[in-house]
């Protein structure tokens, strides 16, 4: 919930100028890095030896929680990564559509697009988590994952609004600057050849 929709709004602000293609391959490649850093922890945690912590208490409990929190817990990453690869399909998508349809440049539009999207885009995101981890693993109701999945998603929403002001001042600094100017005119070219 702390940072999760920090990576919404990059999504939005890379589909305003890029489009959603290049914002899924974004966050595919963020999480091919989060599941190669997830990894690199888990050897960690297998490395011999004791945490400082150990000789502050003397407990070996002390010194396998650590290595069991530094090292992950697979299914807590199968799920964070599962959950990011549906959301950000849909919020890529959902973003780009109400683009099509409303955009004219705006802060206006640009803020009905995200936030609509990432309103969306975070449920999805912390109901397929809430369904992988909590409920199959943890025994979680369906009450429990309906409301912890709303309940975030608004939360997240909040914290996107108030910080989309920037993304969008960022977004429109590419578009004057033409940062990216050949893959917004190729993806272009490829979309007037398809139709």
């Amino acid at each position: 919930f702390t940072l999760s929709w920090v990576s919404f709004l990059c999504m939005d602000m890379i589909c305003k100028r890029f489009g959603p293609k290049a914002s899924v391959k974004v966050s595919i490649l963020a999480l091919a890095l989060n599941l190669a850093v997830s990894g690199l922890f888990w050897l960690v945690s297998l490395a011999p030896g004791m945490w400082g912590a150990y000789y502050d208490t003397g407990s070996l409990e002390v010194n396998a929680a650590l290595n069991a929190t530094i090292g992950g817990s697979w299914y807590v990453v199968l799920g964070s990564s599962l959950a990011m690869l549906c959301s950000s399909f849909v919020n890529s998508h959902i973003n780009q559509f109400i683009g099509h349809l409303t955009d004219n440049g705006s802060f206006a539009t640009f803020a009905l697009r995200s936030y609509v999207s990432t309103g969306i885009g975070q449920f999805v995101d912390n109901l397929v988590f809430a369904v992988v981890v909590s409920h199959t693993f943890f025994g979680w109701s369906w009450v429990q994952v309906l409301t912890c999945s709303i309940t975030g998603a608004l939360a997240e929403l909040l914290c996107e609004i108030a910080l989309s002001p920037v993304g969008f001042r960022v977004a429109s600094g590419w578009e004057r600057e033409g940062v990216g100017e050949k893959y917004v005119q190729a993806h272009a070219a490829d979309l007037e050849a398809r139709m």
